[in-house]
Order: structure tokens, then sequence, then C-alpha cells
């Protein structure tokens, strides 16, 4: 789905810190809350939609809407609260669980999981601007040892 690309972790989270900038604004609300859209990748999905609202107090809710090339529809999502305590996920067959934490106002960790093994670790970053974010996915193999990292873009579109 998305281009791969061999990376070190460190590597990768230099890229994360050069990609983030400042951090966005502090806000009264999550600056994350809204509809994004992949940006083409080759090759690209259909289609790609990840959204964010509020939940609860402080929590968030993830859904992602997504097409394959075949016409293929998908809908997964879960909640937050950003604490790093894993939440069920509902409709992704990789994966059965997430926990978010924040690590800076524009970086979070998410890491999915699927019957209690990690198998990927995404490290999303919101630009300055708060209009793009950059994610890195890293997917691991029963072993914790992380065998492929790919990067997608996403564009504010609400």
């Amino acid at each position: 789905m998305f281009r791969t690309h061999t990376l070190t972790a460190t590597s990768a989270l230099l890229a994360i810190f050069a990609i983030a900038g400042s951090p966005a604004p502090a806000q009264s609300t999550n600056p994350r809350f809204g509809k994004w859209r992949l940006k083409s990748t080759n090759p690209a999905p259909a289609s790609n939609i990840m959204t964010y609202e509020k939940f609860g107090d402080d929590g968030m809710k993830i859904t992602i809407d997504a097409v394959n090339n075949e016409g293929v529809k998908s809908q997964w999502s879960y909640t937050t609260h950003f604490d790093g305590i894993d939440e069920p996920i509902t409709g992704n067959p990789g994966a059965d669980h997430g926990a978010v934490r924040v690590v800076t106002p524009s970086i979070n960790e998410i890491v999915y999981k699927k019957d209690g093994k990690v198998t990927q670790i995404l490290t999303n970053v919101l630009s300055s601007d708060a209009n793009t974010i950059a994610v890195i996915y890293m997917r691991q193999d029963p072993a914790g040892k992380t065998t492929n990292v790919t990067f997608a873009t996403y564009e504010r579109i609400q």
C-alpha cells in the first residue's frame, strides 16, 4: 500500500523530528480533530480517509475508511485517552488492540497489537500549521524485530 524504505529505528526517529518542526500551538480542542485524506502514494489506494473525533472529556475516536484499488471497502476504528493503555479495535483484521500516547504536543506514538503481540508501531507527527500529518509505520515480527518501515502523509480536508 505504501512505498517501502529500509531504515533503522534511529534514522526514522530523526526523520520524525525533522518533519515535526515546531509544536502545534496549544488549543482548547485537539488540533487533530477532523478528516484527513491520504496523499497519493505509489501504488495508491483508491481512497483512505482518517477521521478524528472527540471522545469523552479527554479522548479521541479514530475511524479509518478505505477503498482499495479493487474497489473493496473497509472501515475500522478505536478510541483512546492518549494514556498508552490498550483499547479494543473493531474491523481491522491485522490488529485487535491499539494504544496511543503523547510524546510531544505534535507527536503521538501508536502501538497496534494482535493477540497480545505488537504488530506495528506508528509515529504520528502533526505539522506546525496543523494541516498535515506524517506517519511512520514500523511493522514488527512476532519476535519484536522491525521488519518493514513505510511512510504516509495525510492532508486535512475538514
